[in-house]
């Protein structure tokens, strides 16, 4: 009887544990969910942080991936599918956004990796140009899957008609905010789950 007892508080423990882990993160107004489905596998929200440009709040973003990473090393190195969420918290025009990844790729990716990616950084910038302006409430995925390539979706809906094949393009994007020069350090630390005290 004392076993059984045990166990069930046990059980109860762990649920409520789950419960509460599994509570949907929000930055900026904008709520991103614990865990989502991409390619048949569960993806766990490794963190999620705000872009600013001095003081003014360019986007959130958030990263998914099967199991949560706490360097950029770790994130680049983990199996299985992975997920890169963008919700802009202001207009930009489109083009600007696509130099702006592209500078981002270039200044963070090794030289020969970023040579593997000219189709894909090609192809985001070709997006972004004809996409003319991206609205504050608008939102992109990039959805890497292990064989079968990068994909872009935007407001929920598949924009490429083929994926982005080679591996080095999303490696080479999330450098953009993981890599030595990040967009954002605060955003950076944001993504990996790392929790900072706030300067006083």
């Amino acid at each position: 009887m004392r076993a059984y007892i045990v166990a069930a508080l046990l059980a109860v423990g762990s649920l409520g544990g789950e419960a509460a882990w599994a509570q949907a993160v929000e930055v900026a107004n904008v709520k991103y969910e614990p865990t989502l489905d991409l390619a048949g596998q569960k993806l766990v929200l490794n963190g999620a942080g705000v872009r600013y440009k001095f003081v003014v709040k360019v986007y959130t973003a958030g990263l998914y991936l099967t199991h949560k990473a706490g360097t950029t090393a770790e994130v680049l190195a983990a199996p299985g599918p992975k997920r890169i969420h963008i919700q802009m918290l202001r207009d930009i025009d489109g083009n600007e956004l696509g130099k702006l990844f592209t500078k981002g790729m270039e200044a963070n990716a090794p030289r020969e990796e970023f040579v593997k990616c000219i189709n894909g950084v090609l192809k985001l910038s070709e997006v972004f140009a004809s996409r003319k302006q991206l609205n504050s409430g608008d939102n992109f995925s990039v959805d890497y899957v292990p064989g079968v390539g990068s994909t872009l979706l935007l407001n929920g809906k598949t924009i490429m008609t083929d994926p982005i094949k080679e591996p080095e393009f999303f490696t080479a994007l999330l450098r953009i905010w993981l890599g030595d020069k990040p967009a954002d350090d605060s955003l950076k630390d944001a993504l990996l789950g790392i929790k900072r005290e706030r300067r006083r």
